[in-house]
């Protein structure tokens, strides 16, 4: 991508033309806010981050510690991403904003590097692509994941990367040597096949054909790969035929485990979601309204619904015994099987002596690998 024709940006107080947001200058460690015709509409902020490792609140149960995004705001622009309501933080809005006001921590790699070498600091597992995708767009031309990977192997710290991202198959060799030194636990995000559906609600991300051979590629590479295949769409996506071409096509690139689950929407994505659902599928608007409530979970009924699906689904293209860890709180928790993490995308050390994950080839017509 070429950005020799990247524009500078004046800060808001030096412009006469109107900026996206109110209050979207200035942002803490700005270098320098950048366009270029390759990313028509999106605008990306160059600042120098103090600190890049993310400490998980204790309480939250997740099965990592600490995380690390790189990018805040991000140009695969899901309609559905639960991760909007967190730029507002940045006082951007979590509607356009989101997707169009990238920040990016071009110092990550190097920070990184001065966390790591703390002597507090224990090697528990980092994960990456908890809140914004860390091989969106951008990532080609900043390249800040294969500084942050190395980082994190050479000082002996697991790690795990969520993406719906293809760039990165560029870090495929990276990821291999990688994964010789540390655990590495690598998820990809798919929830439907329909290439159409994709277009429309998810239209910055590689589409759905794009993606599974990702997953066939991570797998020749002998490199694990789970896959969180959500949010299932009420009524866009949860057909039999939409759910079981979707475990089929999972089967045959060889995922090493699958957790599917319905769409949830909390305050700053419901409000955009919502707005999407009443202009392209007007039909639809009120029977989401009814389904979801006032709350951020669809309904029970519904929930244990689309739960025997996708067991139905799951067991009948091989995924029976994939489950990896939960963080649900109580057996009534409303997450259901969303808050689960398929085997592959939670970092795990081998035996001595023998690999955890073999190539593809060798488990074809096999999904299940535990």
């Amino acid at each position: 991508m070429r950005w020799d024709a990247q524009a500078l940006m004046p800060r808001p107080a030096e412009t006469a033309a109107p900026t996206p947001s109110p209050a979207l200058l200035p942002l803490a460690g700005l270098v320098r806010s950048i366009t270029t015709p390759e990313f028509a509409g999106i605008t990306f902020h160059e600042v120098t981050a103090k600190s890049v490792l993310n400490k998980v609140p204790a309480g939250s149960r997740m099965p990592f510690e600490w995380t690390i995004n790189p990018y805040r705001g991000c140009s695969h622009a899901c309609v559905y991403c639960f991760a909007r309501k967190s730029h507002t933080y940045l006082d951007f809005d979590a509607g356009l904003d989101f997707d169009s006001q990238v920040v990016v921590k071009v110092n990550a790699a190097e920070v990184l590097r001065k966390e790591l070498a703390k002597p507090s600091w224990t090697r528990p597992q980092v994960a990456l692509g908890t809140n914004t995708d860390p091989y969106q767009r951008a990532e080609g031309r900043y390249q800040l994941m294969p500084g942050i990977i190395t980082a994190l192997a050479e000082s002996g710290t697991p790690l795990s990367i969520l993406t719906k991202g293809t760039l990165l198959a560029r870090d495929i060799p990276l990821l291999k040597s990688a994964a010789a030194e540390v655990p590495v636990g690598i998820g990809i995000s798919l929830a439907m096949t329909d290439e159409a559906l994709s277009e429309a609600i998810e239209p910055g991300t590689p589409g759905p054909r794009a993606r599974l051979k990702l997953v066939s590629r991570l797998r020749e590479a002998g490199l694990p790969c789970g896959v969180m295949a959500m949010p299932i769409l009420p009524w866009l996506s949860d057909s039999d035929e939409a759910l079981d071409a979707l475990f089929a096509s999972l089967a045959a690139a060889g995922a090493t485990g699958v957790t599917a689950g319905a769409l949830y929407i909390k305050p700053g994505t419901r409000e955009w979601f919502m707005k999407w659902i009443a202009a392209n599928h007007p039909g639809l608007a009120g029977r989401y309204r009814r389904l979801y409530g006032t709350g951020s979970y669809a309904s029970k009924e519904y929930r244990s619904w689309l739960a025997g699906k996708v067991r139905y689904f799951k067991a009948r293209h091989g995924f029976t015994n994939t489950s990896g860890f939960s963080h649900r709180d109580l057996e009534d928790d409303p997450r259901g099987e969303e808050a689960e993490y398929p085997a592959g995308i939670i970092p795990q050390a081998a035996a001595p002596g023998q690999a955890l994950y073999g190539k593809k080839a060798a488990f074809e017509g096999q999904a299940t690998l535990f």
